[in-house]
């Protein structure tokens, strides 16, 4: 593999200048525009030692902000002895290139930051790989400046200098890594298919969320699955399955997933295409949102992109909104409450509130099977069999030459029924209730 000869992609231990763009559309972040990128910085281990904001109708082409504010970072970065400046945003290799020009200290973007975080918390095989593959489709065109015997070169036009032929030779290693890689991913997804397929007929329910929003301490709460539990963002990268008792009501599958943010990167999403694919083969979404917050309504949005992103915007969703305990605005709750219908209020750090989710998600459960009354010739004893094996019969009215089952099915099996000669069925539900939406 590639040995980087710049400092690896790394804030760990550094003091960090913040750096912020405020465009006409940010108004709702400007009491504290960068909250959340300061939260970003320490959770990869940096210290933040001061901010920069500067309001823009539009970014700099060049330098992502205007040239007399990179010189004020220069200035700033200087008198705080900062070891690296932190744009919240993603930047162009040219962009970030001028800016460390201007300001003479490292600079690194948001991607760059959720990367190194990522690489911290990345614990499983599948993770590691798909982090290393996020790692270099961002790398790759950044190679130029991460090359610091580069600068020994200047190939002019018309020269071919060792320099260049050494970057040609580290983009090939670069590109042969990712192809491996993305080989690699699609074994792993290929296996999580089969592995998910073999759940068989289990109601398959996700958990999905803004980073940091409480899914994991909800996962812990519902089904004692001890999943580890910071308070920080991006704690959860690897996807954890537990059975979720429900009672009379048999069980489910929960799964929880990577936390979703605010502008998260394609590269990002599609490198953990796996991951997120849990997601996208549920039955039923969680969708936890955490009520607590100032921005909540913006995190349940970004939430939602992501969720189009990956193909998930029709699945039934189910809006959890986490921490009601510690909400001191109810504003963003009653907002919300319109905006995802049917939505419950729980605190799953003090276990309030768990018993109406549960019970919210076996009405869902339940929707997933029909009442059928089955009519069929008393000879066909393999229908009579996948009845009994595949449904709950309720009642069993054997006749001289056709029977007469009440069973309860799952909605999957009614094409299976056609299959059979003589059969007849009807389907009552009963009366329709409130259910989860399609947003």
């Amino acid at each position: 593999m590639v040995e980087l000869k710049r400092t690896r992609l790394s804030v760990r231990r550094e003091q960090a200048l913040l750096l912020g763009v405020m465009l006409p559309a940010d108004k709702h972040r400007a009491a504290k525009p960068l909250a959340e990128l300061a939260s970003l910085a320490r959770t990869a281990g940096a210290r933040v030692v001061g901010e920069v904001v500067q309001q823009l109708k539009r970014f700099h082409p060049s330098t992502w902000i205007g040239r007399g504010k990179a010189q004020e970072v220069h200035d700033r970065a200087k008198s705080l002895d900062a070891d690296v400046v932190i744009c919240d945003g993603d930047l162009s290799p040219a962009q970030v290139r001028n800016l460390e020009k201007i300001t003479d200290t490292k600079v690194v973007d948001r991607s760059e930051l959720i990367l190194d975080i990522f690489a911290t918390h990345a614990r499983t095989k599948q993770a590691r790989l798909q982090v290393e593959l996020a790692q270099l489709e961002y790398t790759y065109p950044r190679l130029a400046r991460m090359w610091t015997h580069l600068s020994r070169y200047e190939g002019g036009i018309g020269t071919r200098g060792p320099g260049e032929m050494q970057l040609e030779t580290d983009r090939r290693l670069v590109q042969r890594r990712i192809r491996d890689l993305k080989r690699e991913l699609g074994r792993i997804d290929a296996r999580r298919q089969r592995e998910v397929k073999s759940r068989g007929e289990c109601f398959k329910v996700g958990i999905v969320g803004y980073t940091n929003a409480g899914k994991s301490t909800l996962m812990n709460a519902l089904t004692d699955a001890g999943v580890r539990v910071e308070d920080q963002l991006f704690a959860t990268l690897d996807t954890k399955t537990r059975r979720w008792d429900l009672g009379d009501h048999g069980e489910a599958l929960l799964s929880d997933t990577v936390g979703f943010i605010r502008h998260l990167p394609h590269h990002l999403v599609a490198s953990f295409k796996a991951t997120l694919e849990e997601a996208t083969l549920a039955d039923l979404l969680l969708h936890i949102v955490d009520i607590s917050r100032a921005d909540a309504i913006e995190q349940a949005d970004a939430v939602m992109e992501v969720l189009e992103e990956i193909g998930c915007r029709d699945k039934r969703i189910l809006a959890v909104f986490n921490k009601v305990d510690a909400a001191d605005d109810e504003t963003a709750l009653h907002i919300l409450s319109e905006r995802f219908r049917n939505g419950v209020t729980v605190s799953a750090l003090k276990k309030q509130g768990l018993d109406r989710l549960t019970e919210a998600v076996v009405a869902e459960l339940q929707r997933d099977f029909a009442e059928l009354v089955v009519t069929f010739p008393s000879s066909d004893g393999r229908l009579a069999a996948f009845l009994f094996e595949k449904g709950d019969v309720l009642e069993r009215d054997d006749q001289d030459t056709v029977t007469q089952m009440r069973v309860k099915l799952h909605r999957r099996f009614l094409a299976d029924l056609s299959e059979h000669d003589g059969v007849e069925v009807r389907v009552s539900d009963g009366k329709e209730e409130p259910r989860a939406e399609r947003y």
